[in-house]
C-alpha cells in the first residue's frame, strides 16, 4: 500500500486499519465525503481508498510447482472474472492466469466479487493465449477446457495429476485454436432441463471436482 484516503466517518468506523497503516509508514489523509464519492466507482462509497501496487505476477513464477491452477482465456465481465479468482482461492487453487482480451483482475468489480481472493491467490495476465497454453505443458500441468459441446464428461475424467482447467468467453466459449491445443475438452453433465451453466458456476463445478478429487 503505498497511501492512504479515509473519511473522518471511515476513520472512526475503521480504526485499527488505520492505526496499522500509520505503523506501516503508509500515508494517511483524510478527505470529504464529496472526495471519497469522486475516487469510488460505487454508488454509496465505503470512505476509505487505498493506493495500492498491481498483484499480478510473471506467468512462470505463479505456475512452478503448481498442482491445480485456473485459465480465464477471453473473459469480459469483471464480476465473472472476480468471482472465479473466488472460486479458485476457495478450492485451493495455486494460481488464475488471465489470458487473451481478459478483463483486468484489478477492475473494481472484480476485486468487490473477488472478496478478497484477488490479495490471496497468485495471478498472471499475458495477451499471448498460445504462450500461456504451452507454459502449462511446460509446467507438467495437463490442460482441460470446459466446454459444453465436448464428447468426454466430467463424470468420466480420471484426476490425479496437476491439472489446468480453462474457461472461455461467456457467449462464444473457448476459440477452436485452444481447443486443439488443450489435453482435452470437458462437458458438465446437465441432469435438468436447462441448456447450459453460466462461467462462475462451471468454474465452481469442474475446480471443486479436481479439488476434491485431490483431498480425498
Amino acid at each position: 500500500m503505498y497511501e492512504l484516503f479515509v473519511t473522518e466517518r471511515a476513520a472512526a468506523a475503521h480504526g485499527a486499519l488505520v492505526s496499522a497503516a500509520s505503523a506501516a509508514g503508509v500515508p494517511v489523509s483524510a478527505i470529504t465525503d464529496r472526495a471519497a464519492d469522486g475516487l469510488s466507482e460505487t454508488v454509496t462509497p465505503q470512505g476509505i481508498v487505498a493506493v495500492c501496487a498491481l498483484v499480478d505476477r510473471p506467468l512462470e513464477t505463479v505456475l512452478a510447482g503448481a498442482r491445480l491452477v485456473v485459465v480465464l482465456v477471453d473473459v469480459a465481465e469483471p464480476g465473472n472474472a472476480g468471482t472465479v479468482i473466488r472460486v479458485a482461492d476457495a478450492a485451493g487453487a495455486d494460481a488464475v492466469v488471465l489470458a487473451g482480451d481478459t478483463v483486468d483482475p484489478h477492475n473494481g468489480k472484480s476485486v468487490r466479487a473477488a472478496a478478497g481472493s484477488t490479495f490471496h491467490v497468485p495471478l498472471a495476465r499475458t495477451r499471448d493465449v498460445p504462450a500461456a497454453l504451452s507454459a502449462l505443458r511446460e509446467a507438467g500441468l495437463r490442460s482441460l477446457a470446459a466446454h459444453g459441446y465436448a464428447t468426454t464428461s466430467l463424470e468420466t475424467v480420471t484426476f490425479g495429476d496437476p491439472i489446468a482447467w480453462i474457461f472461455g468467453n461467456e457467449a462464444h466459449g473457448l476459440p477452436e485454436s485452444v481447443l486443439d491445443s488443450v489435453d482435452s475438452a470437458v462437458r458438465i453433465p446437465l441432469y435438468g432441463k436447462a441448456e447450459s451453466l453460466n462461467l462462475a458456476a462451471a468454474a465452481a463445478v469442474c475446480v471443486y471436482t479436481a479439488a476434491m478429487a485431490a483431498h480425498r
